[in-house]
């Protein structure tokens, strides 16, 4: 029996599959606007989009309101202890037995464009599907840039049309393809909250993938512009130390490995010892 055209035609279409990572924590608001976001994007037919989201102890009922207005999230609990990079992972890992086309990483207070995900892969398939690519954010109020991808000296990189390569990124709103997966893995879960971004990139450049930023902007997500508690001249030293050895902080033995790890041991002592020093004499860097 002959099969119709349009049965043939299907044949030939392949579903790409892409998981989305995201980590919450008591921001119900945030998430779901960020969520409501992301499926309004402007995707072609052949992406499945699934998103894997890690709800690390949220107490706002944050769960419960995804669960009603997303049945379709793949919701994974966490006790409150792995913070953002570690409930990434976690995502990452769960979505993987999976064999994803594409991993996104999006932080719940990205806001993205209708076409920022089409953008990014349109970007990928330029560099045959072998690249990071990185979205670039704007401000809510001023639209100055505030997270993407940053050069050597740290500096954000500015869209201007063109793929643009980096050296540093923020996991704000990340496409990391399959073939980079294979070759990298997931971020490492040794840093509990920040640092596993900046560790994932430099990571790519020792094994020689490359990473670019995407030539327009990818949405919006407003900086935190307050001065840490850790390092604030106006908190008492009980506190600033306290919160120095946190997770959300400038916890020294993460930071001491990733420098070491990165940049050599001679920089790992010499900021291990200048954070300490921050924390106890703050105004010198004020």
């Amino acid at each position: 029996m002959k099969l119709s055209s349009s049965l043939m035609r299907c044949n030939f279409i392949i579903m790409k599959k892409i998981a989305v990572l995201i980590t919450v924590h008591n921001r119900k608001d945030k998430t779901i606007s960020c969520l409501n976001n992301l499926f309004s994007q402007v995707l072609i037919d052949r992406f499945q989009l699934d998103v894997f989201l890690v709800d690390d102890g949220s107490t706002d009922g944050t769960s419960q309101s995804i669960s009603t207005l997303f049945p379709c999230v793949n919701i994974i609990k966490g006790d409150g202890s792995l913070f953002w990079n570690r409930g990434m992972a976690l995502a990452w890992h769960t979505s993987a037995v999976n064999n994803y086309d594409f991993y996104i990483w999006l932080n719940d207070d990205t806001l993205l464009y209708n076409d920022a995900i089409s953008v990014l892969l349109e970007a990928s398939n330029k560099k045959e599907n072998k690249a990071i690519i990185v979205g670039t954010t704007l401000s809510c109020t001023n639209e100055t840039i505030t997270y993407g991808g940053r050069d050597n000296s740290k500096k954000i990189i500015k869209p201007d049309g063109e793929l643009k390569e980096c050296i540093f990124f923020n996991g704000n709103f990340v496409l990391v393809p399959h073939y980079v997966f294979r070759i990298l893995g997931t971020n490492d879960s040794f840093f509990q909250h920040s640092l596993g971004d900046f560790d994932y990139g430099l990571r790519a450049q020792k094994k020689g993938v490359r990473i670019y930023v995407a030539p327009s902007v990818s949405g919006t997500c407003d900086t935190h512009d307050a001065l840490p508690i850790w390092c604030n001249p106006q908190k008492s030293f009980t506190t600033r130390w306290k919160h120095f050895r946190t997770p959300l902080g400038h916890n020294p033995e993460e930071y001491f490995i990733f420098e070491k790890r990165h940049f050599g041991i001679t920089s790992a002592i010499f900021h291990y010892i200048t954070n300490h020093l921050r924390v106890l004499f703050p105004r010198i860097w004020t």
